[in-house]
């Protein structure tokens, strides 16, 4: 099983990244996938997710109308879009993978929002 995230960087507040995760090893479709951040100093937070059969997402409070999540499952991939990107944003951002049984972490990509 394998995660892997990228499309992290640096970038000027009010800008926009897209971050992929790409899955291998599971039945991708079969599985809810989140997208998480965690910043120095704090815990670890659920930004974004989107079920598995429906693609039904749900975003945190301080992402929504910001951020996008979206899934192809003909490859695989799971992606969130950051629009209007703020410097609280900055953190590590890790993608999961689970179902009802299992959950599958990816090593995270960094985003720092900075002028």
């Amino acid at each position: 099983v394998q995660l892997v995230e990228s499309g992290g960087g640096l970038v000027q507040p009010g800008g926009s990244l897209r971050l992929s995760c790409a899955a291998s090893g599971f039945t991708f479709s079969s599985y809810v996938m989140s997208w998480y951040r965690q910043a120095p100093r704090k815990a670890r937070e659920l930004v974004a997710s989107i079920s598995d059969v429906d693609g039904v997402t749900n975003y945190e409070d301080s992402v929504k109308g910001r951020f996008t999540s979206s899934r192809d499952n003909a490859k695989n991939t799971a992606y969130l879009q950051m629009n209007s990107l703020k410097s609280e944003d900055t953190a590590v951002y890790y993608c999961n993978a689970r179902d009802t049984r299992r959950s599958y972490w990816g090593r995270g990509t960094q985003v720092t929002v900075s002028s």
